[in-house]
């Protein structure tokens, strides 16, 4: 019986010290991901650097309207189509978007 009852005892203890190890390593992870509005201001700013840095390529043309249309879009509260827009023209301009 006391047997049984020290296997539980360090049994509670080790899952207690499982929980509180891992419970730190979830919430560092929570805060690194990114709400959809600033990974709008993340991708415009990647969009815009892209552009002038291939301001000569062939597509350039059509990435500054997907930038456009990716600012409109993340002004008016609709973030996903705009992060898909600037996604697009990185895409056209080789440039492989942010994923933070």
């Amino acid at each position: 019986m006391a047997l049984v009852r020290n296997i539980l005892t360090i049994s509670a203890i080790i899952l207690t010290g499982a929980i509180l190890t891992v419970a730190p390593i979830e919430q560092s992870m929570a805060a690194e991901t990114l709400t959809r509005t600033e990974l709008c201001g993340k991708l415009q700013q990647q969009v815009q650097h892209a552009i002038t840095e291939h301001a000569e390529a062939k597509r350039a043309a059509k990435a500054k309207a997907l930038q456009k249309t990716g600012t409109r879009f993340c002004a008016s509260n609709k973030q996903a189509q705009g992060i898909r827009s600037y996604a697009q023209a990185l895409k056209l301009l080789g440039v492989q978007p942010v994923d933070d």
